[in-house]
Formats: C-alpha cells, sequence, structure tokens
C-alpha cells in the first residue's frame, strides 16, 4: 500500500467538524486512501453512489430520513457524491441536525461542486487526489529507485493500477476507452463520445503547445464554442489542465494564448496508442514538459501552495516554459529534457520584469522542481 499525501491532511481537519471533499479522477485511489483510514464498523456508513441501492438512502430530503440509517453512527463516506440528487443540501441538513463527521468523495467538480458550494458555504474543507506523485512513490521506495524509473512514469504514467501491476498497457487502454469520462458522457448535453475521444487524441498530440479552438474545432468536426465547452468539461473531470499566457508590459506578448496539459502522461499515450520506449520517439521533450507540469502541480496542491500559473510567448517566437507568480514575485522555469542543450531567458522578459527567479529544469535537477517550493 503507498501512502498518499492526503492522508496525513484528513487526519489533521478531522476534528475540525468540516465535511471533507475529496475530487479526483476516476482510479486516482479515493476509495482505496478512505478504506486504508477507515474500518467498515458499527460505527461507519459506507454509501457508494454508483449503486442504486445505495443512492436511493438519499432519495428523501428529510431529517428524519437520515436519522433512520444515521442515527447513532459517528462518520458517513459517500463514495462518487455527485451522482446523489441535491447532495449538497443534504449534506448541509445531515452536517446541522446531526453530530456526525462527513467525508464525500466525486470524480467530477462540474456536478459536485455546483451541487455542494452554495449549500456548504463555510462547513466544508475541498482537497484533490491526484495519480501518484513522485513524492509519494519516492516515500514508498527511495528517490534513488524513483529517479531510475523516470523513463517509465514519462511514458506509462502513474495511476496506482499502472504501477503496481505488470501489463500497464491494459489498464490505460481500459481507461482511456470511456471510463476515465464516464461523468461526462452520462451528462445529458454530451451525446457523442467519439467526439470527446477525437478531442482528446487532438489534445494529446499538442502538449506543450498553444492550443486552437477553432483548429481543434476542424479537427474533430464541431463548432469552437463546443469545444471550449467539453474542455472545460474535460479539466472539470481532471483529465487535462489548462495554462494561461502570461502578460503585463508588453505589446507584443500573446495575452489570450492557451496551453493544456494532461494530468497523466500514461493516459495521454494510451489516446494515441504510442507506449513506445522514449529512444524510440520523437516526442520525448513534449511528455518531459507534461510530466514536470503535472508534478508541480500535485505537488504545490497537495502542500496548498498557492500560485498563479502562466506560460510567456511573445508574437515573434520568445518563450518561457512555465512561470508561477508567488507573493509578487515571479519565478520562470524552461525545460529542458537534454541537459547540454543551451539556454538563455529572453532578455526582453528580464527587463520588463525584474522581480524574477529563473531555473532551467532537466532530468540532472527536477527533484528540487516537484518537491520544493
Amino acid at each position: 500500500m503507498i501512502k498518499r499525501i492526503l492522508e496525513n491532511t484528513i487526519k489533521n481537519k478531522l476534528n475540525n467538524n468540516k465535511v471533507i471533499v475529496i475530487y479526483g479522477a476516476r482510479q486516482t485511489g479515493k476509495t482505496t486512501l478512505l478504506k486504508s483510514m477507515f474500518k467498515r464498523d458499527n460505527n461507519t456508513v459506507w454509501i457508494n453512489a454508483d449503486r442504486i441501492d445505495d443512492k436511493s438512502l438519499f432519495e428523501k430530503e428529510s431529517l428524519v430520513n437520515f436519522k433512520s440509517f444515521l442515527s447513532g453512527k459517528k462518520m458517513l463516506i459517500i463514495d462518487e457524491a455527485q451522482r446523489i440528487e441535491n447532495i449538497g443540501l443534504k449534506l448541509k441538513i445531515i452536517y446541522d441536525e446531526m453530530d456526525i463527521k462527513i467525508i464525500a468523495t466525486g470524480s467530477s467538480s462540474f456536478d459536485l461542486a455546483n451541487k455542494i458550494n452554495e449549500p456548504l458555504t463555510g462547513r466544508k474543507f475541498e482537497y484533490q487526489l491526484f495519480p501518484l506523485s513522485f513524492e509519494e512513490l519516492a516515500n514508498h521506495t527511495s528517490v534513488f529507485d524513483e529517479y531510475k524509473k523516470l523513463p517509465i512514469r514519462l511514458v506509462f504514467g502513474s495511476y496506482p493500477d499502472v504501477v503496481t501491476d505488470s501489463d500497464p498497457r491494459e489498464i490505460l487502454k481500459n481507461l482511456t476507452t470511456s471510463y476515465l469520462y464516464k461523468d461526462i458522457l452520462e451528462w445529458d448535453k454530451i451525446k457523442k463520445s467519439d467526439k470527446i475521444l477525437k478531442l482528446l487524441q487532438a489534445l494529446a498530440f499538442q502538449i506543450g503547445n498553444q492550443v486552437s479552438y477553432n483548429e481543434l474545432a476542424q479537427i474533430v468536426g464541431i463548432n469552437s464554442v463546443t469545444i471550449e465547452n467539453y474542455i472545460d468539461l474535460l479539466e472539470k473531470t481532471f483529465i487535462i489542465f489548462r495554462l494561461n499566457s502570461f502578460s503585463r508590459n508588453l505589446r507584443n506578448e500573446l495575452k489570450k494564448s492557451k496551453k493544456i496539459y494532461f494530468f497523466d502522461n500514461g493516459i495521454r499515450n494510451a489516446l494515441i496508442n504510442n507506449f513506445n520506449l522514449l529512444e524510440l520517439r520523437n516526442d520525448t521533450g513534449a511528455l518531459w514538459e507534461n510530466y514536470l507540469m503535472s508534478e508541480r502541480y500535485k505537488f504545490t496542491g497537495y502542500h496548498q501552495i498557492y500560485t498563479n500559473r502562466y506560460f510567456w510567448r511573445t508574437k515573434n517566437q520568445q518563450e518561457i516554459d512555465y512561470i508561477e507568480e508567488r507573493d509578487g514575485k515571479l519565478y520562470a522555469f524552461e525545460f529542458k529534457w537534454n541537459a547540454n542543450r543551451k539556454y538563455k531567458f529572453p532578455k526582453k522578459f528580464l527587463e520588463s520584469y525584474p522581480n524574477n527567479k529563473t531555473n532551467i529544469i532537466t532530468p540532472e535537477n527536477y527533484f528540487k522542481f516537484i518537491t520544493d517550493f
């Protein structure tokens, strides 16, 4: 059992008497995490909202109903809570009227967050569980061991079942057939799963590059407004995340551009059906950038480091891969798979934004970037 960083966070927050909400893509280990922390005993009620009989317990929105199966219990755990209608209001009733700890998980924020935010204002803590992070894997084995497995992580990613199974290809292919974005497909506005898959494949080929919604619309065969809506939903089901362009001073800075990354390299490679080793690939630089971006996202999320994230690019092709803005200071990073490749940060950026710190991240020094701030 690989210990998750969120475990200590959840334990520390349990005594604060607020609802704990854990978001995360399917198969990232939300249920496994809770099963490792809490026993199935007479003091705990476990609800799996994917099951009709469990879900039916919450059909009646009344305190009398909730007391019928929760009275005398110390904890309520609801898995896939987004499947319960008006879940936020129902949890509010339980929270306000009963002395019981509540933990809810969800694989989509577009549904769960909309239903839970307003009713539970001031009554909840929210966290996100990612695929396994470098930090978690290194804690389980060693930093040296995880260093050695970098080429494997770049190709197969770090979903829990992928890390522990001898045939990661099959697991990743099963995930990307439809299971990973099941919540989107069941939403009443999504009609064709082939369009979602085609969009994901197009995005997979464009990691590290600026994304054009109009270009994607032509590739997928739907309009650009629908493309933007689909990307928003894919982000809210924790499959991808967006990075906006940084622009403050310069006239020729790109102001509305976006780049899109996957939370997991293995998912990206499964979508394009390419599990070739690094020496046989021509996209290693893109895989390296996606890996660093996702690992940095995990680290800042788990350790509650609040930062604004950007990339920087000008119309004459000057660029910086990644910028963080924290406490009024800019931290600029350039990602290079080849440590010997020369790079200088653009003079125009350094002059225009003097309050900055720069660093080039390579396989020789990436440990600090994804485990420190």
